[in-house]
């Protein structure tokens, strides 16, 4: 499988290519509409289609040897050729689940024609294309381009996979599959930053119109204050007390005088003096352990996190710290914090973490970790991401818990890695 940094690079036919540059030139000049329409007929219904050559190119495309293998990867790229192209218009996007959807079509469509057997190897084709990968993407890009509820007792009926379009972070690894193009990728950067810059903004109106009528409240007690200014929605799926408490926690002093970004600071110029990893190792035992509650973390967890620390990389204990191990080991406490991999997620430490500490806080033990290693946030993304994937098809009330994170670590990053700036909270009384 290749990494979100390296494009796939599958050799295609001759037969691919003359399907590939068929829909590359007529996304330029036919509506999404007409598109749609011949995207059914070529694939869904398997009809007589206006241009033979082209119908003839799909024919050897399922008749190959390889079909069953290779389709998928050939199907995936006829439908991001369009998607990539109307994701560039915003009055097009809406279009985009139309496309998906087509894969829920059952033909009716009964061709006696000498193309039977074609028409039948292709639907077996597209019915095993649901159940891949690469469609499981799709319909994840179908529910990012799409505009759902945002209030909280709605959610609690709503099935996560629906709330995707809340969190930018998790869609490079949420809408990109292994056979996704450079195009492919920088089509859902775009559209990351552009969800991102949009939540910022949201977010930070928000927050400056709560705190302008506290302001008024206190200037002027007889006036409601929402007589006076006008009522912006809350832009998160938190309550405004949750909302207002995560912010504190991010922007604040959480321990002593010192903020999150006090700490890693600190811990940065700390180490930099630090002479062994084994030395190292035990200073960021010291600076996660910190943040823990000593009647949960004595119990049994800052135990755990030591052993864990202890046998990370044991070989290069008496080695000098360099940056490539702080990023495997900062990697590696992921792992163990959040969830491992797709294939084991298990993930009782973190269930463990939400349960005693809370989200806001459990979120700023893997703040901290990304604050003074800020190469491993990717890293972190994918975390969340596999845990996202996991739990996509239970509704809001069966994990609740895991949306107050996302909604959290949405908050923690906007506010150290993205433009908003809600410093001046620090300085009010």
């Amino acid at each position: 499988m290749t990494t979100r940094n390296e494009p796939y690079t599958r050799q295609s036919s001759l037969a691919e290519q003359k399907l590939y540059q068929h829909w590359l030139k007529l996304v330029q000049v036919e509506p999404p509409n007409r598109l749609i329409e011949r995207f059914k007929l070529l694939f869904i219904e398997g009809g007589t289609y206006p241009e033979n050559e082209i119908m003839q190119a799909l024919d050897e495309i399922i008749s190959a040897k390889d079909a069953e293998a290779q389709f998928k990867f050939v199907l995936n790229r006829c439908c991001h050729i369009l998607i990539n192209r109307w994701q560039i218009h915003p009055q097009q996007r809406s279009t985009i689940p139309q496309l998906i959807a087509c894969f829920e079509i059952q033909s009716t469509h009964f061709n006696r024609s000498f193309r039977h057997k074609s028409v039948r190897c292709l639907r077996e084709l597209i019915k095993n294309f649901r159940q891949t990968e690469q469609y499981t993407t799709l319909q994840r890009l179908s529910q990012a381009v799409t505009k759902t509820v945002a209030q909280k007792s709605e959610i609690k009926t709503t099935p996560l996979a629906k709330l995707i379009n809340r969190y930018p972070y998790l869609y490079d690894h949420c809408l990109l599959s292994e056979d996704s193009t450079y195009e492919d990728q920088q089509a859902i950067g775009k559209m990351r930053t552009e969800a991102q810059r949009n939540y910022e903004i949201e977010l930070s109106q928000y927050i400056t119109h709560q705190v302008r009528q506290i302001q008024v409240a206190r200037q002027r007690p007889e006036e409601h204050p929402k007589q006076i200014i006008r009522p912006i929605n809350n832009p998160t799926l938190l309550t405004d007390n949750e909302l207002f408490s995560a912010v504190k926690q991010y922007v604040g002093k959480v321990e002593g005088a010192y903020s999150y970004r006090d700490l890693a600071h600190s811990f940065v110029t700390h180490s930099s003096q630090t002479r062994t990893y084994k030395d190292l190792k035990k200073e960021l035992y010291a600076y996660l352990t910190s943040s823990i509650d000593p009647n949960y973390g004595n119990r049994q967890f800052n135990k755990q996190l030591y052993t864990y620390l202890q046998n990370t990389l044991p070989h290069n204990d008496s080695q000098p710290v360099s940056e490539f191990l702080i990023i495997r080991t900062c990697s590696n406490l992921l792992n163990f914090l959040v969830v491992n991999n797709q294939k084991q997620t298990q993930h009782f430490v973190f269930i463990d973490l939400v349960a005693n500490l809370g989200t806001t806080r459990t979120v700023g033990l893997l703040l901290k970790l990304v604050l003074i290693c800020r190469k491993v946030k990717p890293y972190l993304e994918k975390r969340f991401s596999i845990l996202f994937n996991h739990y996509e098809s239970s509704v809001g009330d069966a994990v609740m818990w895991l949306i107050q994170c996302l909604e959290n670590l949405n908050i923690a990053l906007s506010i150290h890695f993205g433009a908003v700036d809600l410093s001046y909270l620090s300085r009010l009384k």
